[in-house]
């Protein structure tokens, strides 16, 4: 099983980029995934397949590829994709809007903005995701040694 909290934007964009250079059919076909209907992470104005470009950023940051198996529904796949910056377009029949009844009346009148600055925190911007360092032989994630342990 799989867990994809490792996977950070530049490993999503290796996979994009290695996506773009090999052509979709081609990608799918080399790491062994079908298509998923109506999931399309778009990016730059083009789509592409969010299991499986998710799947091989897992590979760039584990070094261990993730599987169709792996994914159980899309709905945390599309989340991490969303948290890393990404759009996700997903089916109509997956969307689900509250039902009215369970919606809360509103009984008063809308609130206005706040005219204050917001303060910057520092958890803002300890959150920010750094670029990992990549061995551009094997395309792994390289320890803080910098040494590639495949390669070296």
């Amino acid at each position: 099983m799989a867990t994809f909290s490792s996977v950070t934007r530049q490993h999503i964009l290796q996979a994009i980029a290695e996506h773009d250079s090999r052509g979709g059919d081609a990608f799918l076909a080399l790491y062994n995934f079908e298509p998923v209907p109506g999931y399309a992470l778009l990016h730059e104005g083009r789509s592409y397949d969010a299991r499986a470009v998710l799947g091989v950023a897992h590979r760039f940051a584990t070094g261990r590829m993730a599987t169709q198996d792996d994914f159980h529904g899309m709905d945390a796949a599309v989340a991490l994709l969303r948290r890393r910056g990404f759009e996700v377009s997903e089916p109509a029949s997956a969307v689900r809007a509250a039902p009215a009844a369970a919606r809360p009346a509103r009984t008063s009148a809308p609130r206005t903005p706040r005219t204050t600055t917001p303060r910057t925190s520092t958890r803002a911007a300890a959150r920010e995701e750094r670029p990992v360092a990549i061995c551009p032989t094997c395309f792994q994630a390289l320890p803080a040694t910098g040494v590639c342990d495949n390669c070296s």
